[in-house]
């Protein structure tokens, strides 16, 4: 277990998870297929969740990206999925992604989960720098970014394009390991 706060805990992905990954994945489907579409199209299905564990399993241990599951303590209910990406150990710098399911959204879950990964990252991951890259109308995202004291560096043009639409300006918010 990496951390426990207000009831979950923050685990690295293990094999266990793959039907939760795709029970989490199909339920929140219209939720992640604008900014997650290939964890969606990863985990369909559970034989494909499954494959998707096991990559990312690897990618953990080959300090390639890390994914970790937030789950409530007491009933194991997956609550959200965060990721540590686009990893540059050359300078140290990592970027969090992170899906919350959507009976948990709104609560200050994801904050308090980005909390406790930031610090693990800085800590353990010897990260100097963390970035999240968020569109300015995901108001939530921006909200988990500024709880967090990531401050705003620059607007990203043209930075991602979702399926079926226009490319997007995307914002990026950098912190600083202390």
């Amino acid at each position: 277990m990496i951390a426990q706060f207000d009831g979950f805990e923050i685990n690295p992905i293990h094999e266990g998870d793959a039907w939760k990954i795709c029970d989490f994945v199909i339920s929140n489907e219209n939720r992640l297929k604008r900014y997650f579409p290939k964890t969606l199209e990863q985990n369909l299905n559970p034989t494909l969740s499954q494959l998707y564990v096991e990559e990312h399993i690897r990618a953990f241990k080959n300090k390639d990206s890390f994914v970790f599951t937030v789950k409530h303590s007491e009933t194991r209910k997956f609550a959200a999925l965060i990721l540590i990406k686009e990893l540059d150990w050359n300078i140290k710098q990592g970027e969090l992604a992170y899906a919350v399911d959507y009976n948990f959204k709104g609560q200050g879950l994801v904050s308090k989960a980005i909390a406790k990964l930031s610090a693990y990252a800085f800590e353990n991951l010897h990260l100097n720098t963390l970035q999240i890259i968020t569109h300015q109308d995901n108001l939530p995202s921006v909200k988990v970014a500024i709880n967090n004291g990531f401050k705003w560096k620059k607007t990203l043009k043209n930075e991602f394009r979702p399926i079926g639409e226009e490319t997007l300006d995307m914002e990026l918010y950098e912190l600083f390991k202390s």
